[in-house]
């Protein structure tokens, strides 16, 4: 049985039924709006919804058009996203079958091996028969998708190393015994973890589109909420759902309808040279943190309805796009998210 298929099996707990945590479910929005943001890290405290949250993105993800009885996704017109088999018959000019298929949601799980995570080639077949036999792996499956890493700060060192190559060049490459096979591997990654229980490194950090710091809800009314939410869902899982229905597809027609009006959102010139001035401010490493930000302001706008970035969308998107690429200072009493907003203020006065 597939992991897709495990996931869609049991019930998930509805998005637009999780209360509080607005940073967290606006970052997984606007990844879905615009995967080219590069994904979203959730870092905070146990128990405080976060695998809950991730999984429940899975019944929002818009359906994409996928090349049919294809392991790989392949779209059936871009050719940078096809898979050498498809892209050889699309080159040929042969007809391609064509099917709609939701965007997939794949867990990583901590003790993975690097075959199941990027595929093995079957030495065997490959000698006795001169054929490429590759048995796809996760990577392959989460082609065009998202690829969620629970506890991601625990994951091995050599599995960090192999999805950050997939996650730069989009590519996946194995190699045995001489024999190389490459296929698309663009996938939207989202991890969570709780910084408690280790670091992670700058590296992978930097990967990470965005950053959502969440913690615990403070106010007693809402806890109440939460665990009688929680209880009733776990007493009757259907019944729950049918009660958000409407909500879970309103929300879901506004993702498709950000994602079509995403193409004609503008950001005005002086807006960009703000964000960048402020990217500058912080000493920020590169410029993977303008071109998110850049990004996301955008689909914010598209999310909200409007074809224009106002200051408020960056305010609002900024401190998750910046916080995790500051030089971390052991001195600094104030929190980056604050120190984020606090340059913006003064770039925008």
């Amino acid at each position: 049985m597939s992991n897709e298929t495990t996931v869609e099996s049991r019930p998930v707990f509805p998005f637009t039924a999780i209360v509080g945590q607005e940073e967290m479910k606006l970052s997984l929005i606007l990844n879905v709006i615009d995967p080219k943001i590069g994904g979203v890290l959730i870092m905070g405290d146990r128990g405080t919804g976060k695998s809950t949250t991730v999984r429940a993105l899975v019944d929002l993800l818009p359906e994409i058009q996928v090349v049919s009885n294809d392991p790989f996704n392949s779209d059936p017109t871009d050719p940078e996203l096809m898979s050498e088999e498809v892209r050889q018959k699309f080159q040929k000019g042969e007809a391609l079958e064509v099917k709609k298929k939701k965007i997939t949601m794949i867990d990583l799980p901590l003790g993975a091996t690097e075959d199941r995570v990027c595929g093995t080639i079957d030495i065997e077949k490959a000698l006795t028969e001169g054929v490429k036999a590759f048995e796809p792996g996760l990577l392959a499956a989460a082609n065009r998708g998202i690829l969620y890493v629970d506890e991601v700060n625990l994951l091995d060192d050599h599995l960090v190393d192999v999805l950050l190559d997939s996650a730069a060049s989009g590519w996946n490459t194995v190699e045995r015994e001489g024999i190389s096979i490459s296929h698309p591997a663009r996938f939207i990654l989202v991890g969570s973890g709780n910084p408690e229980e280790g670091e992670l490194r700058p590296q992978l950090l930097d990967r990470f589109g965005m950053h959502a710091e969440i913690g615990t809800v403070r106010e007693p009314d809402l806890r109440v909420q939460i665990v009688e939410q929680r209880a009733s869902f776990d007493e009757a899982p259907i019944e729950f759902r049918i009660n958000y229905k409407e909500s879970q597809e309103a929300l879901s027609r506004k993702l498709v309808e950000a994602r079509e009006l995403l193409k004609k959102a503008e950001l005005d010139y002086d807006l960009r040279v703000k964000i960048s001035q402020i990217c500058s401010e912080l000493n920020v490493d590169g410029l993977r943190g303008d071109i998110v930000t850049n990004r996301a302001a955008k689909a914010l706008a598209a999310f909200e309805g409007r074809t224009k970035v106002t200051p408020n969308d960056i305010f609002r998107v900024i401190p998750l796009c910046l916080r995790h690429r500051l030089r971390k200072d052991p001195l600094e009493t104030i929190d980056s998210g604050s120190k984020v907003r606090e340059i913006f203020q003064k770039v925008f006065e």
